[in-house]
């Protein structure tokens, strides 16, 4: 076993607690555990599943789970763990280490929070002084309206809020508006030779909004890879006929097993994004319309989406106009590093 050894200031006056680094994939289906018991406890809904984090405890280049994660341990049962990873900002923006981390309901309040949160700390400076040059250096964690502890754990740590995002749901498929896609335009069924063609006209058009990073071929590998995010067939993809560019795209997905979860019958209308040329001209409005009907047809009865309160495109107002209400608002808080 990788045991961390922490400072002794840092360890809480817990009987038969240990730290450790992440071992492979036989923890997974424990921290799949800590985060379904955690998030029920907070009222956050999660997809998370042993695919998923499979998945997404693969090295890659922004992410060394052996390395980048801290597992708690009580008389050796996982109660809780967190990690960290870090992602570039466009045009040499800021270098951005995200956090996270979940505790089992019943361990928290004892310190073990906050000393997985002072590794996570020490390791980013880490990471840090393996990035020469004078980008700024930020730390970035989130909570939800409910994560009281994780909020003040934050902002014991010097973070402040600096952004909030709202999940949305249109709690029926009744209804759907009829908006029509703007002359020049047309649906086409997304096949696997233009996967690539569609990933990148996504990534051009969210370049202008807050917070773009910079898609690397890992993050390409891992979309690919992923059977949640890969329902082609709910895609709608409208493509101008006379350039032959993607205009527009909702890359709709279900995912039953959360569905299964949390026993309701939800389609996600998300990945939403309009080519410049063609914003302003109701495309985002026929492409949700559009994908709340593919939704309808394969049994859902509602929809969720995730959007920046600040969205510069003015998308609430397109998402309220497609019948999509705020349900729920997170926090992302921020700190820049020495």
């Amino acid at each position: 076993m990788n045991l961390i050894l922490l400072p002794a200031s840092d360890v809480p006056a817990v009987n038969d607690l240990n730290f450790r680094h992440y071992s492979g994939p036989g923890d997974l289906n424990a921290m799949l555990a800590v985060v379904i018991a955690s998030d029920a406890f907070d009222g956050e809904d999660n997809g998370a599943t042993l695919e998923s984090m499979t998945r997404s405890y693969t090295p890659s280049q922004s992410f060394d789970p052996f390395g980048d994660t801290i597992i708690a341990e009580v008389a050796g049962t996982m109660i809780g763990y967190a990690r960290v990873r870090w992602w570039s900002e466009i045009d040499d923006g800021p270098l951005n280490f995200e956090s996270w981390g979940c505790l089992m309901p019943d361990w928290r309040r004892c310190g073990i929070g906050r000393a997985m949160q002072r590794w996570l700390e020490r390791r980013v400076g880490e990471m840090a002084a393996g990035h020469a040059g004078t980008r700024v250096k930020q730390m970035r964690g989130f909570a939800g309206p409910a994560q009281i502890g994780r909020m003040r754990l934050l902002d014991q740590h010097g973070y402040q809020p600096i952004r909030y995002s709202h999940i949305m749901v249109r709690p029926t498929l009744k209804g759907i508006p009829d908006f029509p896609l703007p002359d020049g335009l047309e649906l086409r069924p997304a096949e696997p030779e233009q996967y690539r063609v569609i990933w990148d006209a996504a990534n051009e058009a969210f370049l202008d909004h807050w917070g773009a990073d910079e898609q690397t071929e890992d993050d390409y590998r891992e979309w690919l890879a992923d059977p949640i995010l890969m329902q082609s067939a709910l895609w709608q993809i409208a493509w101008d006929q006379a350039t032959n560019q993607v205009a527009g795209q909702v890359r709709t997905y279900i995912n039953p097993e959360e569905n299964l979860r949390y026993q309701r019958q939800r389609g996600f209308t998300e990945f939403i994004s309009v080519a410049r040329p063609w914003r302003q001209r109701g495309l985002a409005r026929a492409l949700i319309a559009l994908s709340l009907k593919a939704q309808k047809a394969q049994g859902m009865m509602e929809s969720e989406l995730g959007v920046d309160c600040a969205n510069i495109s003015g998308a609430n107002r397109v998402y309220e106009d497609c019948g999509f209400q705020v349900v729920k608002t997170h926090t992302i808080y921020q700190k820049v590093m020495p």
